[in-house]
């Protein structure tokens, strides 16, 4: 009878255990596959440092102005360098001691010119108001970074510019479309659904006009090379805000959903389409 107790306890330990381990695995797949655990943030090769999201939308929209100027990756550099270390890449509504009416991306003051408080904080003038004051500068491409930088914002603060010269030249690189396939995001589930329009309406203010078709719920823009790049890796930066799932170019697919970056996927060349998120499920 001994004998036959013992082993009866060893069974009830051993299904104890047994459900006890299936409610841990249980619990820590769940927790694998929870959207509260995501951290969410963009990321690029040879940056120092990841952006937060509204950061690499900043990012995304100085890059493309660049690109819509014509100007080199160079000049993106530099002013993703200048906005890093004037307001962290974001538009701020508030100055320092050293210029206590300085607003936006660049920390622009309007007593100096910038422009009035209401144009300074819109970051489409604040950014082409950076170019055209850097274009300015003679020989400005050959420049170190952080000297072409002071030259535009005649900081009190001159070297500062050079520690965020990592960051801005990987962002630069991604999000001017020389650098393909660098730049993913990490992001939870949309909370909303997407706009294709919405998308056209945002890629057109950061670009300028773009030859772009919608069908359903993707946006298919005609763009090649550099260019193509610039425009994907944009959507990818703007993904959060715009309810964007998927982003294919030139055989390269990036999927939110799937957190792996840009995988081999069927897009043709010569072509970016952008998928927006359907209805969320209630």
């Amino acid at each position: 009878m001994a004998r036959r107790r013992g082993w009866r306890r060893r069974i009830v330990l051993l299904l104890v255990l047994a459900m006890v381990g299936g409610a841990v695995y249980t619990a820590v797949a769940f927790l694998q596959r929870s959207e509260t655990l995501v951290t969410e943030g963009c990321k690029v090769p040879g940056a120092d440092e990841d952006l937060a999201t509204d950061q690499a939308g900043y990012a995304a929209l100085i890059s493309a102005v660049a690109v819509r100027r014509g100007l080199p990756a160079r000049a993106a550099s530099i002013a993703l360098a200048t906005s890093l270390q004037e307001s962290k890449l974001r538009n701020i509504g508030h100055g320092d001691e050293a210029g206590p009416d300085s607003r936006g991306l660049f920390q622009q003051r309007p007593s100096q010119g910038w422009g009035t408080e209401a144009e300074v904080m819109d970051p489409y003038h604040a950014t082409n108001a950076f170019y055209d004051a850097l274009v300015k500068i003679p020989g400005y491409e050959s420049l170190p970074i952080t000297a072409a930088a002071q030259e535009v914002q005649r900081s009190a603060y001159p070297g500062a510019y050079a520690q965020h010269e990592p960051t801005a030249r990987a962002f630069a690189s991604a999000l001017t479309g020389q650098s393909p396939q660098s730049l993913d995001c990490t992001l939870r589930a949309p909370d909303a659904a997407g706009d294709p329009a919405a998308v056209q309406q945002r890629l057109t203010s950061a670009f300028g006009a773009l030859d772009a078709g919608t069908e359903g719920r993707t946006l298919t823009v005609q763009a090649r090379d550099t260019r193509a790049w610039a425009v994907a890796q944009w959507a990818v930066t703007n993904a959060k805000s715009l309810s964007i799932t998927a982003v294919a170019v030139d055989g390269q697919t990036w999927t939110r959903s799937d957190h792996k970056g840009w995988q081999p996927g069927d897009a043709p060349a010569g072509q970016v389409s952008i998928t927006v998120a359907a209805e969320p499920a209630k």
